[in-house]
Parts: C-alpha cells; structure tokens; sequence
C-alpha cells in the first residue's frame, strides 16, 4: 500500500474500506478515469492499466513521475518555505501552464511546483478560478514535505507500466477489456448549494456528464468490465432501474474543512455491477 504524493479535494482515504470491499477478488487490468490525488490508485497498487485527468497540470506531475523521478526530487530541494517565495512560485506556476508546448525541463519545473503549493499551500487544497489559474493562499505549516523523495521513488515504480491520459473519460471504453476493473470517481453532484466540492477544475461536471457515464458504466458491464462508481447520494438516482448495478450509502469523512472539529460525516453512494459473492469484502481493519 502506497502513499498518495498529493493531498487533493474529494480524496478517497476515507473511502478505502468501503471500495476495496466492493472490487473483485481478480481481476485483469485497472482503470481509473478521473484518478485526482490517487488514493485508490496507490492503495491497491495496480499492475497494468489506465489513469486519466482532464487537469493538465496533474497529468503532467504523473508523468514527470513515471519518466522522470530523479529530475522532479533534484528540482524539489531548490524550493524554499517561505510566503513571498510561495506567491513568486505560483505566479510562474501559473505562467507556465499558459504554454501550449512546454520543454522537459518545464514540464518538470511544473511538476515540482505542483508539489510544492500543493504541500504549502492553505490547507492542501488545490483550486482553480475561471480562467484556470491557482489560486490557493499560502498556508502555515509546521516542516512542509515538499521534496517527497521516497514516495516519488515508489510512486515511479507503480506507474512504469501504466498508461496516462488526459482526455474525456469515455477513452476507457476502448481500452478496458473483459475481465478489468474500472473505478470512477467524477466530481461529485453537490447536495446543497453550498457543497460544491467540484472546484478543484475550473471545467464544470454537469448532469447531463453524469448521465453519460452512466451509459458508459452500462455499456463497460455488457462488454464483461467489472465496474466501481463513488458520488453523492442524488446520483444514486440515475442508477435505479439499470439492471445488473447495486447502490449502497455508505458514511465517509469529506476533507474540505480546514478545521478538523468540522469535518463531518456525509453519506456517499457505492455504485457496482460486481456481484456480491464475487467481492473481496475484506478485513476492512486494515484501512481504518
């Protein structure tokens, strides 16, 4: 069980038990369409499959990690703790991602400085206005990690041979074969108008995408794809009446609240096709 190297909004930490009790004793290869901070991802350790992001800046870091380990860490130890380097670091972090054709040697510039905001940044959030510029204050912490040599290292290893996309989520229908586990994890439909939890892109997640990854849940199940999807509970919904999937609510800790005491429980919904005799339900003290 690996670390994710990123902290990031929505994170599935909390989640684990109840996912990996639903995934299925074997399967071939993984897929995780909209893979964020990774904590799935890392948990299980995959061998073989897809990862995919429509943020170009995170697809970039995974890649800079996969390919390039040793030049990410040497560019990490020149970052410095300190507000008027953060805010200089993010100006240029947001320079460079207003280039269309980047170097090597920009692509892991901008690979580290994701890092390094992401780790001393307020709260570990990552947040992106309209017209996709980081945004995020800095914040106070006590010794940031932002060098994060081993879990690179590590992190390297697990995606030698994993394939990286950074396009619409409907790619994984070609590459998901019979007998493969697909993970979805979109942005979530809030609950209320004040639980946006979709801001970490500035591109929005409507209803009308939700409905479309149905159909392709729908079509992956036909096509012999063991599928896992986590959402808020309305989108629980959309999934009634389609043969073959079962929904649960389950509790999970949402991290989005810079005050611990305010982080509470919300429900979540578990959407699968994997039929519950064919299910790890494992120990699930492993991941408390």
């Amino acid at each position: 069980m690996a670390e994710p190297i990123l902290k990031w909004v929505g994170g599935k930490r909390q989640l684990l038990q109840e996912l990996r009790s639903r995934f299925p004793i074997s399967y071939d290869k993984y897929h995780e369409p909209f893979i964020g901070g990774g904590a799935v991802f890392f948990d299980i350790e995959p061998s073989g499959g897809t990862i995919n992001d429509l943020n170009r800046r995170l697809i970039t870091f995974y890649e800079v990690i996969r390919d390039h380990p040793e030049q990410l860490i040497e560019e990490n130890h020149r970052h410095e703790y300190e507000e008027e380097y953060y805010y200089d670091a993010r100006d240029w972090f947001n320079e460079l991602h207003k280039l269309d054709d980047r170097s090597l040697v920009q692509q892991v510039e901008e690979a580290s400085l994701m890092l390094y905001l992401n780790r001393t940044g307020y709260n570990g959030l990552y947040r992106e206005n309209q017209s996709g510029g980081f945004n995020v204050p800095f914040g106070r912490h006590t010794n940031p990690d932002f060098i994060r040599e081993r879990q690179i290292r590590k992190a390297s290893d697990m995606l030698d041979d994993t394939e990286i996309h950074n396009q619409d989520f409907d790619y994984v229908v070609d590459d998901a074969d019979e007998g493969d586990l697909v993970y979805f994890d979109p942005p979530y439909q809030p609950v209320s108008q004040t639980a946006d939890f979709t801001q970490y892109q500035s591109d929005g997640f409507d209803k009308d995408d939700q409905r479309r990854l149905r159909d392709l849940a729908v079509k992956l199940s036909k096509n012999g794809v063991y599928v896992v999807i986590s959402n808020s509970p309305p989108v629980g919904e959309l999934y009634e009446n389609v043969s073959g999937f079962t929904i649960d609510i389950v509790d999970a800790t949402r991290m989005v609240n810079s005050d611990a005491d305010n982080r509470d429980d919300v429900a979540e919904v578990i959407i699968t096709n994997v039929p519950t005799d064919n299910r790890q339900q494992q120990d699930l003290g492993n991941y408390v």
